[in-house]
């Protein structure tokens, strides 16, 4: 059975249960290696600079300018080549803005502990993007999905290489789902 049938079977509830789930064991994840790859878990801890300079303009500002591309793919492209199944519209629509934020924060946090923070730091950037990327296999039925999920992750990859701060990719990562988020629940 296709994923989109099975989600398309879960009610709304469900569907974002088995996303916070499913976010909750990356973050479990995330620990469990950082365990087997770190001396200790606070290793963790050398790649957060609180610097809110250096989120704001490596973290927030690449966010927005993703989002604007985003924006721009769907102004271009028809419909059919970016929609997800409709998945998204499900799990963002009729959400209160509270909602949306906090789920982008945990998708954020867990995402970026793990292919950033764990990844990246044992495995290198370009394992780290890639996996990143087929980890949202949901996109790969879809080219320009998939295209575009590949270039953020590489783009946030550098991002991490660059700065070497867990920060400005959890911001930026929480930019991007948080804007297309709101983007989705007041276009519905």
């Amino acid at each position: 059975m296709k994923q989109s049938e099975i989600i398309k079977q879960l009610s709304d509830e469900e569907l974002k249960k088995q996303l916070f789930l499913s976010q909750g064991i990356l973050l479990f994840i995330a620990a469990l290696l950082s365990i087997v790859f770190f001396e200790n878990v606070s290793d963790w801890l050398l790649y957060v600079n609180w610097g809110i300079q250096e989120i704001f303009y490596f973290g927030v500002i690449p966010g927005l300018f993703i989002v604007f591309l985003d924006i721009l793919l769907m102004k271009v492209f028809p419909k059919k080549m970016y929609d997800d199944g409709g998945i998204n519209r499900r799990i963002f629509e009729n959400q209160s803005i509270g909602f949306i934020f906090i789920l982008a924060f945990f998708v954020a946090v867990s995402e970026e502990l793990l292919f950033r923070g764990v990844l990246q730091t044992s495995f290198g950037y370009f394992a780290a993007s890639l996996i990143f990327a087929l980890v949202h296999f949901r996109y790969l039925s879809k080219p320009l999905l998939f295209i575009s999920i590949v270039a953020v992750s590489f783009f946030i990859g550098y991002l991490f290489e660059w700065t070497g701060n867990l920060l400005v990719t959890i911001s930026a990562h929480f930019t991007v789902d948080f804007l297309l988020g709101l983007i989705i629940r007041f276009k519905s």
